[in-house]
């Protein structure tokens, strides 16, 4: 898709978590107690150290899976995923509208940038009423190809390595997982505004050269830009969305609501 004419930022790349929807919707803790419980039936890890080890996991290496995956667990994608969201009370979130009609009315690219599955972020924009806001989705799948994606990656397509498929997991915070959503996404990130609910993805998405906006906090962290207490809250603290560089409106075109978002690879 072209630039918008005019126009001071080409592409908008929005977490999904936390940031979409908010904290207090309890997805965050049901998913937290889901992992747990994954690695207790699953992984056969002692209950007394599965709570100390699923956070510790997840400070060192941005996900709990993807610390499970460093220790030399090895388990399904697919299933650790259903297991994990399969079981979520999607019916915390609720239609959102205002929402909605305020991604709708940005005249710039819209992407989706998350650590989560394809068939999580499904499930979670059509529950909100955003699924036809997006133009794709950067996803879990996206930059952890399976096997049989990664036969098929042939030369001059995504340099993402796939030879550690088993043991790594490439996700946020990792500025390499950042990079590699960019050149995914072919956007110039001097020119694209960063949105999550992470400390650490928003220092990791400043290091990688992108604006940023933290999200679920009124006061700036390191690498922020600037700092939204609500996801509703983007017309008033970032108007220049809808301006050019001369400081004009930029043109508001509805996307048609025929348009599916579907998942970049």
């Amino acid at each position: 898709m072209d630039a918008v004419d005019g126009a001071k930022y080409d592409c908008l790349l929005f977490d999904l978590d936390d940031t979409l929807y908010p904290l207090s919707s309890g997805i965050n803790q049901a998913c937290r107690r889901n992992i747990e419980e994954y690695m207790l039936q699953q992984l056969h890890i002692e209950e007394s150290e599965v709570p100390r080890t699923c956070l510790e996991l997840y400070r060192e290496h941005g996900t709990t899976m993807a610390g499970l995956k460093a220790l030399g667990h090895d388990f399904d994608n697919d299933e650790f995923h259903e297991f994990v969201h399969g079981r979520l009370p999607y019916e915390t979130l609720k239609p959102d509208p205002v929402l909605r009609n305020l991604l709708l009315s940005i005249p710039q690219r819209k992407i989706i940038f998350t650590n989560s599955d394809k068939a999580h972020v499904a499930r979670a924009l059509s529950r909100l009423g955003l699924e036809d806001c997006f133009e794709g989705v950067i996803c879990f799948e996206t930059l952890n190809p399976s096997s049989q994606q990664s036969d098929d990656i042939t030369e001059g397509d995504e340099a993402i390595d796939t030879s550690n498929l088993k043991t790594q997991i490439l996700c946020k915070p990792n500025v390499e997982a950042i990079e590699a959503a960019i050149r995914i996404a072919n956007i110039d990130p001097k020119r694209t505004i960063f949105f999550d609910d992470s400390t650490r993805n928003i220092a990791s998405g400043k290091a990688a050269g992108l604006k940023t906006v933290i999200v679920g906090s009124s006061v700036l962290v390191p690498g922020a830009d600037y700092a939204l207490s609500s996801i509703h809250n983007i017309k008033e603290a970032l108007p220049e969305i809808w301006e050019s560089e001369g400081g004009e409106q930029v043109e508001q075109v509805l996307q048609s609501p025929a348009v599916e978002t579907i998942v970049l690879a």
